[in-house]
C-alpha cells in the first residue's frame, strides 16, 4: 500500500498562487523593458536582445527563457544560438506600436499597484487606502488629473482593458429601440464610438471631467465619428447627467462608496426617459460570492486605492436600483469575469 499523498492533497495549487508574484513580475518587467516591442521586427539571440535592452549578462537567459516557459515568447533553437521571438498573442497585444496594445494597464500595475499590494494586510486592518495617500501624497485621481501626460497614459491603459468588454456589450445588447446613449465617465470615448459604429442610428455622448474632454475629442476625431459622438464636460458627482435613452457606466460604480453609488444610480434614473436603461459594466461578483475571484480581487484593489470603494454583485445592483425606482433588471455576461448589470426605468 502506497503512503504517497493523493495528487489533490499536495501543495501544488497553494504554491502556484503563493509564488504567483514571481511570474507576474517577470511579465510586468518585460513590458516595462519593452521586450515585446524590441522583438517586433525580427528574432534575436539572447545576447542581442540583452544588449538592445541594456541588461546585465547574468540574468538574460533566465529572464528570456522564463518568458518562453510562461508562454509569452517563443525560441527557435537552444543555447546561445537560440533566437527569441514574440508569440502571435504578444506580437498583437504587447508591442506598443500595434493598435491592439494592452500593455498600458500592465505598465500601471508595475509602476503603482504592485508595490501598493504589499500593504494589503495593513489595508485589511485599517480599512484605509494603501496608495499615494498613505505616503503623504494625493489620491489616485488627484494625482492623475494634475498631470496631463499621466492622465492620458491612464486613459489609454483603461481603453486597452475595456475594449473587449465594450465591444461585447454593443454586440449583445439590443440598442434597436433606443436613439441616444450617454457614457458616464467616458474617458477616451471608446464605448460611445464602438456603439455609434455598430449601431448607425445612435447618437452618443461621452461625459467626463473637463480635463478629459480634449483627450476624448482627439479619439473621436481619429475614429471619424464626430458627427454622431459628442463630448460634454462635467462632474458626475455634482452635475446632472446628460439626458439619453441609455446611460452606461463602464467601471465607474466600483470606484465609489455606497453613498456615492446610490447617488450615481439616482442621477441616472433622473436623466432617463420611461423605458430607458442604465447599464453598469463591471467585474460583477457572483451573488453567492464563490466563483468570480477576479471580481473579488478587484474589490480588494478598490480597498487599496480608495478605502471605502468596493465591487458588488448583480443582486446588490438590483437592490440599489430598485430603491431609485427602476423596475426591471438583467445581468448580461460580456467577457471573462466582466458582465453588464442592466436596469430599466
Amino acid at each position: 500500500m502506497s503512503l504517497s499523498p493523493r495528487p489533490e492533497s499536495g501543495p501544488g495549487r497553494i504554491f502556484e498562487v503563493g509564488f504567483g508574484f514571481w511570474s507576474s513580475k517577470v511579465l510586468l518587467t518585460a513590458v516595462e523593458l519593452d521586450v515585446f516591442t524590441t522583438l517586433a521586427d525580427h528574432p534575436m539571440t539572447g545576447e542581442e536582445l540583452g544588449r538592445a535592452l541594456r541588461l546585465h549578462p547574468r540574468g538574460i537567459y533566465d529572464f528570456f527563457d522564463a518568458l518562453v516557459a510562461l508562454g509569452f515568447l517563443e525560441r527557435d533553437g537552444d543555447g546561445a544560438q537560440g533566437r527569441y521571438r514574440n508569440t502571435a498573442e504578444t506580437a498583437r497585444l504587447l508591442d506598443r506600436n500595434q493598435p491592439g496594445y494592452v500593455g498600458g494597464i500592465l505598465e500601471m500595475l508595475n509602476a503603482r499597484l504592485y508595490g501598493f499590494w504589499g500593504d494589503l494586510g495593513a489595508g485589511l486592518r485599517t480599512g484605509r487606502p494603501q496608495n499615494e495617500l498613505k505616503r503623504g501624497g494625493r489620491s489616485m485621481f488627484e494625482t492623475l488629473y494634475a498631470d496631463p501626460a499621466r492622465l492620458e497614459q491612464f486613459m489609454v491603459a483603461m481603453r486597452g482593458i475595456s475594449t473587449g468588454n465594450f465591444r461585447a456589450l454593443v454586440e449583445k445588447f439590443d440598442f434597436s429601440q433606443y436613439d441616444s446613449l450617454c457614457d458616464v465617465g467616458g474617458a477616451t470615448g471608446l464605448l460611445s464610438t464602438l456603439a455609434a459604429r455598430r449601431h448607425p442610428h445612435l447618437t452618443c455622448i461621452s461625459f467626463d471631467l473637463p480635463e478629459v474632454e480634449p483627450i476624448a475629442k482627439r479619439w473621436i476625431v481619429q475614429e471619424g465619428l464626430s458627427d454622431r459622438v459628442s463630448t460634454v464636460a462635467g462632474d458626475f458627482l455634482k452635475d446632472p447627467l446628460p439626458r439619453a435613452d441609455v446611460i452606461t457606466m463602464g467601471m465607474i460604480l466600483h470606484d465609489w462608496n455606497l453613498e456615492k453609488k446610490r447617488h450615481l444610480i439616482r442621477a441616472a434614473y433622473e436623466a432617463l426617459p420611461e423605458g430607458g436603461a442604465l447599464i453598469a459594466i463591471e467585474n460583477l461578483i457572483d451573488d453567492a460570492r464563490r466563483e468570480n475571484a477576479f471580481g473579488l480581487l478587484m474589490s480588494l484593489n478598490m480597498l487599496i486605492e480608495f478605502g471605502d470603494a468596493f465591487d458588488f454583485t448583480g443582486a446588490d445592483f438590483q437592490g440599489w436600483c430598485r430603491e431609485a425606482g427602476f423596475r426591471e433588471f438583467e445581468v448580461l455576461h460580456l467577457e471573462g469575469p466582466c458582465s453588464a448589470a442592466i436596469a430599466w426605468k
